[in-house]
């Protein structure tokens, strides 16, 4: 059974973190949690292309776009890829692209926008970083959980 956002915020309020309620729903899974990752990027991929080559071993990648609305930095061949991989989910504060095919992919994706133009490719971003987005400052090694409710982080896995 899948862990709730809101049952984890009334039995665990004073442990969470709750990002604003900025984020759509995307991927085909909509509720996932795992231990989180993070790329801080600009309007390049790099990175989180080559995270998601990596085994993901059922974390999060959270993705720092800095909430650019000028491209995509996911589409469905990251999703596929990432599920592949074994990734939980993604969480991109930025736009991803392919909405309708990513809504058929077994991976969660949150995401505050669409955009139809792919990201520049270059070797920017920094990975393993603490990112800070929807009010929230995100480090690699905590615990996130998402559902249609919301998206919370927590020092360590609850539920």
């Amino acid at each position: 059974m899948a862990i709730k956002t809101s049952d984890l915020c009334d039995e665990h309020e004073d442990e969470l973190q709750i990002l604003a309620p900025l984020f759509s729903n995307y991927g085909g899974r909509h509720n996932f949690s795992g231990i989180i990752e993070t790329v801080k990027t600009f309007e390049d991929n790099t990175q989180v292309r080559a995270l998601l080559e990596q085994p993901g071993d059922g974390r999060v990648l959270v993705v720092d776009g800095a909430a650019s609305l000028r491209c995509a930095l996911l589409g469905d061949q990251l999703g596929a890829l990432a599920r592949d991989n074994g990734w939980s989910g993604v969480v991109v504060y930025g736009c991803v692209r392919d909405a309708a095919d990513l809504a058929e992919i077994d991976i969660g994706v949150k995401a505050l926008n669409t955009h139809p133009r792919r990201s520049m490719k270059g070797d920017g971003g920094e990975i393993g970083v603490p990112v800070t987005l929807a009010g929230v400052t995100l480090t690699p090694g905590q615990w996130l959980c998402a559902d249609r409710d919301g998206i919370v982080v927590a020092e360590t896995p609850l539920g």
